[in-house]
């Protein structure tokens, strides 16, 4: 009986040993893990199997199928890119919505650090199935969308001035149908001096119990964002372009000076993102701004042609530029990560926790002499420019700059 009982605790511990012993996917060793959900700020592994985060800690001793030698690197969440516009397609004359303006996500994406990318109101409800056949079944970027209020989206000109394609309560069926991609509702680029669009586009976004965005500033005259921000909005809707200066658009700083109303509607709960984008994003704005406290809540790009070609660029060099004129390295991070992950209610994502995804940016900040160019063609000097080295998307390395993961050539 005792031979008996010693044989089968052989055999468990043996077992147990051989569980420890089997290899992981991938090990990312010695890097500065920034997981803003969690509070890690520290030199740390991160060790990913099956797609998953498996363990993140110091001097994980595990053996891995690949290790990544990450010293003198960031290792964070992947980033989420809270404005673009991905409804590439080819029809003439539609702008952003199933056109040549909009740009295909995993061309873009991986490169500068992002794993997760939302449309913001390229498809409406009468296309978004479209969008979704041709751009998020076909991506390996996770996208997720803004539904436009208007019905045939961001198509342009006479389309975006229809008031009786903005169909509110159609508009929240299509987002409750398709919950899983779409994590709130967008109007935008609306003309008149009337509040029609924006009641409705709140009316749709109640409904299907989503946050709203707005890209403000086409009523001529002007709308009172005061009145947006205070009575339209509810915390948690999103206020993009957030630094702009242009045409009829009330800016956030008049003369050199922060409006009162503008830390008021932050602190109750109103998102301040960036957007880039082309035309969007001026130093005029920002740097007054964030010197007198107003930081952005997410960071993001307004990527489409041709804000890429312009001062824009990427997600890495819009965060680049924001760590160039105020916030941290740490601040930088949580407003490309967790807090994106939090607005869009997709919590499973933009943290290192043991079980989320792995999707991972490895990223280094060089020192150096850099220029840094806004939407009016002014240029500023920074010392520090953030340069993706490695992308992880559900523990596949889908970027890697410079071979981190690679084997070397004998």
């Amino acid at each position: 009986m005792r031979n008996i009982i010693l044989l089968l605790a052989i055999i468990c511990f043996g077992g147990i040993l051989s569980s420890n012993a089997q290899n992981i996917d991938l090990l990312i060793k010695n890097g500065r893990v920034i997981d803003p959900k969690n509070n890690i700020d520290d030199v740390m592994d991160v060790a990913i199997n099956d797609g998953k985060i498996l363990e993140v800690g110091r001097n994980i001793t595990r053996t891995a199928d690949k290790i990544v030698d990450a010293t003198g690197l960031y290792v964070t969440p992947g980033f989420i890119d809270l404005h673009g516009h991905h409804f590439f397609g080819t029809v003439q004359g539609h702008d952003y919505s199933d056109s040549y303006n909009a740009v295909p996500p995993d061309h873009f994406t991986f490169r500068s650090g992002v794993t997760a990318a939302v449309d913001a109101g390229g498809a409406g409800w009468r296309n978004f199935e479209t969008f979704k056949a041709q751009t998020i079944d076909n991506s390996k970027t996770k996208v997720f969308a803004l539904l436009n209020i208007v019905g045939s989206g961001m198509s342009g000109g006479p389309y975006e001035q229809n008031l009786s394609d903005m169909d509110a309560k159609l508009t929240s069926i299509v987002a409750k149908r398709y919950r899983q991609y779409i994590v709130g509702i967008k109007l935008a680029h609306y003309s008149g001096a009337d509040w029609t669009p924006t009641d409705r586009a709140v009316e749709a976004a109640r409904l299907a119990n989503i946050p709203l965005m707005v890209d403000f500033g086409g009523a001529n005259p002007p709308l009172s964002i005061e009145t947006l921000f205070m009575e339209k909005f509810s915390p948690g809707d999103i206020f993009t372009h957030c630094y702009a200066e242009l045409g009829t658009r009330i800016p956030v700083v008049k003369n050199g000076k922060l409006e009162p109303y503008i830390l008021k509607a932050q602190e109750r709960g109103i998102i301040f993102d960036v957007g880039h984008g082309g035309g969007s994003f001026r130093f005029s704005q920002a740097i007054p701004a964030i010197k007198q406290g107003f930081k952005p809540n997410t960071i993001s790009t307004d990527l489409h042609i041709g804000s890429m070609n312009g001062g824009m660029k990427d997600m890495s060099n819009v965060m680049s530029k924001l760590l160039n004129i105020g916030l941290t390295v740490n601040e930088v991070v949580a407003a490309s990560t967790w807090k994106p992950a939090q607005v869009i209610n997709k919590v499973e994502l933009g943290n290192l926790s043991v079980g989320a995804p792995a999707d991972i940016a490895v990223f280094k900040v060089e020192t150096g002499s850099f220029g840094f160019v806004d939407v009016g063609g002014e240029k500023i000097a920074g010392d520090k420019k953030i340069v993706c080295e490695m992308t992880v998307l559900d523990g596949n390395i889908v970027w890697d700059l410079n071979g981190l993961s690679a084997t070397p050539y004998k």
